[in-house]
């Protein structure tokens, strides 16, 4: 069981335009309304690749019950813990003439400390544990900036797996607790760790400090050029074949959904990174806010190359 948690999750509202013009009226072609938070993007992506999932978050208001209903609808297992206000929704505008995307994304709704301690007791009494953990995503107003760190001290000590994707501080003060995996991008490594990532050097480098700081897997998304991934024995650069890009939402939290779950079934590194990839990339196959199908991840596996580099 891979168990994820959302702080924050949103309702993802996908418009699609011919030409986007400012200062203007522009009449979309095409709308969707999704469920959105990096830890729900993975249970929907292990869910669609035959995992077994649940996602826990924080949801209230009107949009929280539609992107329960959409969840209900796309049969991924959730146990909300309910909020007063409504959760954040965030604009996804695509531009078709252009093929660029404009993202609004909202800070999300003010937590009370009491609603934020009934989720922490939800998820440290999970029976059954789950194997692995989860914990993605931004912090909405009104949770403490080190919710990460203590949520991984609290799922180590029960001997649950835990994964970490975030930015900012939330990731800084997290990979404090030594999280068993963490995958962030190259901005939000270089915020986290204080350093320029400028190079693959660099990068490699960046995830060898991360392994001696306590991880056990690290790794550092490079978009379009793939992902260096390492552990204590081994260090990977692992690059996509070149693909049509639709969007790029969720790429990253298809590809932390993909490791995890070839992690979770006793493969090695090296085939959990393949996968990884795999999925990221066929995640920015799809249209808005759609994220990786199996049968895609399944056609790029064989396409993946995979570097090892010396440690």
């Amino acid at each position: 069981m891979i168990a994820t948690v959302t702080l924050n999750p949103s309702l993802d509202r996908h418009v699609a335009v011919e030409d986007l013009i400012l200062d203007d009226t522009n009449r979309w072609l095409s709308y969707k309304r999704e469920s959105g938070g990096k830890g729900i993007n993975v249970s929907r992506v292990v869910k669609e690749l035959g995992g077994k999932t649940i996602a826990y978050g924080l949801v209230g208001g009107f949009a929280g019950r539609t992107l329960r209903a959409i969840l209900k609808q796309q049969g991924v297992p959730y146990d909300f813990t309910p909020i007063k206000a409504e959760i954040r929704s965030n604009f996804i505008i695509t531009d078709l003439k252009t093929h660029c995307q404009t993202r609004i994304s909202a800070p999300g709704p003010r937590v009370s400390a009491g609603e934020l301690k009934k989720l922490m007791a939800k998820v440290i009494s999970l029976k059954p544990r789950p194997s692995y953990m989860v914990m993605a995503g931004s912090v909405p107003p009104g949770v403490p900036y080190y919710i990460y760190r203590d949520l991984i001290h609290d799922m180590k000590a029960l001997g649950i797996t835990t994964v970490l994707d975030s930015a900012d501080l939330w990731l800084q003060e997290g990979i404090k607790a030594k999280p068993d995996v963490v995958k962030p991008n190259v901005r939000e490594a270089q915020t986290a760790m204080g350093v320029e990532l400028t190079s693959q050097e660099d990068i490699v480098s960046a995830v060898k400090t991360l392994i001696r700081k306590g991880i056990n897997i690290a790794a550092i998304s490079c978009g379009r050029e793939g992902m260096v991934i390492g552990d204590k024995n081994a260090i990977y650069r692992v690059v996509p074949p070149s693909v049509d890009v639709m969007s790029t939402v969720g790429a990253g939290d298809s590809s932390v959904a993909g490791l995890v779950f070839k992690l979770s079934g006793g493969g090695s590194l090296e085939e959990a990174s393949r996968f990884a990839v795999a999925a990221g990339t066929a995640a920015t196959m799809t249209p808005g806010t759609e994220l990786c199908h199996k049968r895609d991840v399944e056609l790029l596996l064989p396409l993946i190359t995979v570097e090892r580099l010396p440690l």
